[in-house]
């Protein structure tokens, strides 16, 4: 069976193909990425009208793109999957209303995936696949929980952020640093060279004794330390940066580990865009090397919003048997979308 996938949750644009067989995972044949990075940096974050406008432009050119690459003709494809949700109303709209149009035209089913999904999906198309049960942590710009994953479509929340997510905090303590947009990477970056230890800086839930995150407070800290240090703050950028990061990753590593004791389970999956963080990396490889527990991550190609996720995701829901792909070509996108009700989709 051949999936092509297309993601346009936010400000990318993400096309793939899999292909499933006799293997146990399917296995991407090709995919393409474009991103708005460029395009929004102007305006220090995303423009949804304008990122609705560059899906638009982008989704096609990358669709024959990825067919030319992976060996495929139009007519080869079986299933045409897209991010149903959450993210952009406007920009979902684009990549659902390009996989509809295109199944109608084929005459073939089409699929749609919880963006969320695809991420906690994605280790399994890296040189190291997990397997289930385990449990995932799932931090990005827009999201940070945990859950326990039992199978495709079996999720239970253990916890998720009560404000801002870990990616949310690094961007935003990123522009306080006035280190623009994208923030996240930038301030990673820049603590490489700080020291982690030069500011006390808050661990908001850290002893709270649940499985929830806070990084609001976290945020409002980095403002404090920004004013107090006033004409300071060039010569000690970069500590205040590695500060930071060392706060936000010792919630999530802490918090992780406290996961996996209550679940019983001796497997961590983390996926998202600040899975590619490699202070988050390499604490939480040490930290589980201790207890005997595996950890995966998808490669780091695909650790961004990605098309490949979705067409994995897809292709993993229709192996399981936990959803058929539908017929009918009129379509619907949800921009807010509790990821443990998918098994009900």
């Amino acid at each position: 069976m051949i999936v092509l996938g297309i993601e346009s949750s936010c400000d990318e644009t993400g096309v793939a193909v899999v292909e499933t067989g006799a293997q146990p995972v399917p296995v991407l044949r090709a995919h393409a990425l474009h991103s708005q990075v460029e395009m929004h940096q102007a305006y220090g974050g995303v423009v949804p009208e304008l990122a609705s406008r560059d899906h638009i432009r982008r989704v096609l050119p990358l669709a024959g793109q990825v067919l030319a690459d992976s060996g495929c003709a139009l007519a080869d494809v079986d299933v045409v999957a897209y991010t149903r949700g959450p993210g952009l109303a406007g920009a979902l709209l684009v990549g659902a209303g390009v996989a509809c149009a295109l199944g109608a035209a084929l005459a073939k089913p089409v699929l749609g995936v919880h963006h969320l999904e695809g991420h906690l999906l994605s280790p399994f198309l890296s040189q190291d696949p997990p397997e289930f049960p385990f449990v995932a942590l799932l931090v990005s710009g827009g999201h940070t929980q945990l859950m326990q994953v039992d199978g495709v479509g079996r999720y239970t929340l253990l916890g998720e952020t009560i404000d801002d997510a870990a990616g949310e905090a690094f961007d935003k303590s990123a522009k306080l640093l006035g280190l623009g947009y994208p923030g996240g990477p930038a301030l990673s970056r820049l603590a490489e060279q700080g020291d982690p230890a030069a500011f006390k800086l808050p661990r908001p839930l850290l002893h709270s004794g649940d499985l929830d995150f806070s990084f609001a407070g976290l945020k409002t800290a980095v403002l404090t330390q920004v004013h107090k240090l006033g004409a300071e703050l060039q010569a000690r950028k970069a500590d205040l940066a590695a500060s930071t990061e060392a706060a936000i990753v010792e919630v999530l590593v802490k918090k992780s580990l406290a996961a996996l004791d209550r679940s019983g389970l001796q497997r961590l999956v983390v996926a998202g865009g600040v899975g590619a963080n490699r202070r988050l990396r390499a604490q939480l490889d040490a930290a589980c090397a201790k207890r005997g527990v595996r950890v995966h991550y998808p490669e780091l190609a695909l650790c961004t919003d990605n098309g490949a996720m979705i067409a994995l995701a897809a292709a993993m829901r229709l192996q399981a048997g936990v959803q058929q792909p539908s017929d009918s070509y009129a379509f619907d996108v949800k921009p807010r979308w509790p990821l443990d009700l998918t098994a009900i989709a």
